[in-house]
């Protein structure tokens, strides 16, 4: 299994010839979060499947989505598929509840629950369920998309790879998101051989470099010293966007 991380909780996750991609953001600018740290996704390979964790425009962007040729597969959290066919045309949806699983080819993807809000906005009645995913080939991968901890996280695991989700893109951290100490928790609960941190130092918003410069630096390093404490049988893989990891 080799994976790529293009920044905030974008993965190119390739297994067994199969690529999935998870909540693609593949321009420079989001609304007010204008600026990337690093280079803009460039796939190596066309995605065999995306998926989608929930429905926040950081992780459900539509013009991302649409960049996507209309054949790809879209995997999403049950009650997504009505929004996305309104916005982006028929296309070939697939929705899961956690515990639900559907095949790419010769990998799995298998819902899991993730504690976090499934609302396109705070307050919009557009409404689906937050989700994370375990995609499984020779090697099994936890994509965390967005949350904060919860009791079935034990059940996620042991699996070879966790894309843990750590901090966001602004100075303060809201409910339903893990800071490095919660992330390293939740290493301790899903007991992964490797992980990597996702989430953190991509989308900085207008401002934060001079106001929080540290938030949008540190939190990976942070994380690989907390798990260090909390999970020392996770090796922690810290990379900088466009880099790659390979699980043997």
């Amino acid at each position: 299994m080799e994976v790529t991380w293009w920044g905030h909780a974008t993965v190119a996750i390739r297994d067994r010839g199969v690529t999935v991609l998870t909540d693609p953001v593949l321009r420079n600018r989001l609304a007010h979060l204008h600026r990337r740290r690093g280079p803009r996704p460039v796939l190596a390979h066309r995605p065999d499947a995306v998926v989608v964790s929930h429905l926040h425009s950081d992780h459900c962007d539509l013009p991302s989505l649409r960049m996507l040729p209309r054949s790809t597969r879209l995997i999403v959290p049950h009650g997504a598929a009505a929004f996305l066919r309104r916005r982006l045309g028929e296309r070939d949806y697939t929705e899961l509840r956690a515990g639900q699983e559907t095949a790419v080819g010769d990998v799995t993807v298998r819902a899991v629950p993730a504690a976090h809000d499934g609302g396109r906005t705070p307050k919009s009645r557009i409404r689906a369920v937050a989700l994370g995913y375990v995609v499984t080939g020779d090697r099994s991968a936890w994509f965390g998309g967005d949350t904060g901890l919860f009791d079935e996280m034990k059940e996620i695991g042991p699996v070879d790879l966790a894309l843990v989700p750590v901090w966001g893109w602004g100075w303060t951290l809201g409910p339903g998101h893990l800071d490095p100490a919660g992330a390293a928790e939740a290493m301790r609960l899903v007991a992964p051989a490797h992980a990597v941190p996702i989430h953190w130092g991509t989308l900085w918003p207008v401002g934060c470099g001079r106001v929080r410069p540290d938030r949008f630096h540190r939190p990976g390093d942070e994380f690989a010293a907390c798990t260090r404490s909390a999970a020392p049988a996770t090796d922690v893989r810290v990379l900088a966007p466009g880099e790659s990891l390979t699980v043997s």
